[in-house]
């Protein structure tokens, strides 16, 4: 557990050819951003996805510290948060987007509402974790 927290706190590095794997993680986590409550099969659909993808759990919680967190975070708190999903082209073009723009100061801003924010999705996230360490013996 200490390590997947160390691999956690790292970003990881991205470059366009990666978009091919980074993009079916990027929608499947912009599900734990809706305004409702996630239920089990989604939880599991997300293993799944973590599953099937060359990213471990931890390096796949760091992209969406990184990479999806920053775009979405503002629908955790919104009194009317979209509720039915994202639209795909406006995900992946903000993603990139913000990516572009990354900096120390981004990074360190990142760094500080995450810990704040990022307790709004830690159920889900234990939960998607129990699914795929299932997935994975």
């Amino acid at each position: 557990m200490n390590k997947e927290k160390q691999v956690r706190m790292k970003k990881i590095p991205f470059n366009k050819k990666d978009l091919v794997k980074r993009k079916p993680i990027w929608i499947a986590i912009s599900n734990l951003y809706l305004d409702t409550e996630l239920q089990d099969y989604q939880h599991k659909n997300i293993a799944k996805i973590i599953n099937e993808s060359p990213y471990s759990l931890a390096e796949v919680q760091a992209i969406d510290k990184y990479e999806v967190f920053p775009i979405l975070k503002t629908n955790l708190i919104s009194v009317a948060g979209a509720w039915s999903g994202f639209k795909e082209d406006w995900l992946v073009k903000s993603i990139l987007e913000k990516l572009e723009k990354q900096n120390f100061y981004n990074d360190s801003m990142i760094k500080i509402s995450y810990y704040f924010m990022g307790k709004i999705t830690r159920e889900s996230w234990e939960k998607i974790r129990a699914e795929f360490l299932r997935l994975q013996s």
